[in-house]
């Protein structure tokens, strides 16, 4: 009998790869060789029938049937990571309340949380988007909720220790931080600089004001948004520049080139609280679960 389906392998390299754009990018969060992740492509191209993605200078995107097999993929490797919870008796029930800071890949996040809710059918999730200073602030006992996902800006070198009174976490993710502004705004902004801001109680936005003060750049703050989401509809709007992380950036916004006067930026990182006292050990296998999709 011949044999019908796919190889999970396959599928699991497949999805790595189209997340993250490129072969090699794909290659690293799968732990295997370049040449390894394409023979596992050209096998599974080969199984489908007809090419899964389109190659160019720039990395990989998926043809129409990529798209199609990419969603069937998802969800396999979802099914297949919930039964192999559910017989080691860690498949989650119950609820589970999760906050995020909204910087954290705004066009993924929604992607991301319905693979956990599908690799854990019989959990019901609360998700709540917060500011990094809440969600750091809240990490006692009295907490809203039960895991949170902050931003840390990160201080000198990459191993330094974390800022005095910060809470400590695992790094699932590190970003560059840019200067960004409209897709089709001049390519060189001339000063005074016309900036989109969040709330002062960002700390990202008050580190980027105090590095302008600091490097005596000219500015105005043209225009004051609510969320990232605002932020975004801002600089699309051609409204002025701002800063984000690179996940953050999405249509229509574009990075600022380098040399137009405005000073160097430092990266950022994704911090996922640490468990508390006695927290459930549900709370604790979510976490787990949850470190790997995040990552």
């Amino acid at each position: 009998m011949s044999q019908r389906g796919f190889d999970l392998a396959q599928l699991r390299t497949f999805v790595a790869v189209a997340d993250s754009g490129s072969v090699s990018a794909g290659a690293e969060r799968v732990f295997l060789s370049q040449s390894s992740v394409s023979e596992q492509l050209k096998k599974l191209e080969e199984r489908a029938g007809q090419p899964l993605f389109v190659r160019s200078k720039q990395g990989v995107s998926a043809t129409p049937a990529g798209s199609r097999l990419l969603e069937h993929a998802r969800r396999i490797i979802a099914m297949n990571e919930a039964a192999f919870e559910d017989l080691q008796g860690r498949l989650l029930d119950g609820e589970l309340r999760i906050a995020v800071t909204d910087y954290y890949r705004p066009h993924d996040v929604a992607r991301i949380l319905k693979t956990f809710s599908e690799q854990h059918p019989r959990l019901k999730l609360h998700v709540t988007v917060l500011p990094s200073a809440v969600i750091d602030s809240q990490a006692g006992d009295d907490a809203s909720f039960d895991i949170g996902l902050s931003l840390r800006l990160v201080a000198g070198k990459p191993n330094a220790p974390a800022a005095r009174g910060s809470v400590q976490g695992t790094v699932v993710r590190r970003e560059k931080l840019l200067w960004v502004s409209a897709a089709d705004a001049s390519p060189r902004p001339t000063a005074p600089y016309q900036l989109v801001l969040l709330p002062a109680s960002c700390q990202l936005q008050r580190f980027v004001v105090k590095l302008l003060d600091e490097n005596k750049v000219p500015y105005v703050v043209s225009h004051s948004a609510s969320g990232v989401a605002g932020l975004q509809l801002a600089l699309k709007a051609g409204l002025g520049i701002s800063c984000l992380n690179e996940s953050s950036i999405g249509a229509g916004v574009a990075a600022c080139p380098p040399g137009i006067g405005l000073p160097s930026l430092p990266a950022v990182e994704f911090h996922l609280l640490p468990g508390r006292i006695g927290e459930s050990e549900q709370v604790s296998n979510a976490r787990t679960a949850l470190t790997r999709l995040f990552s």
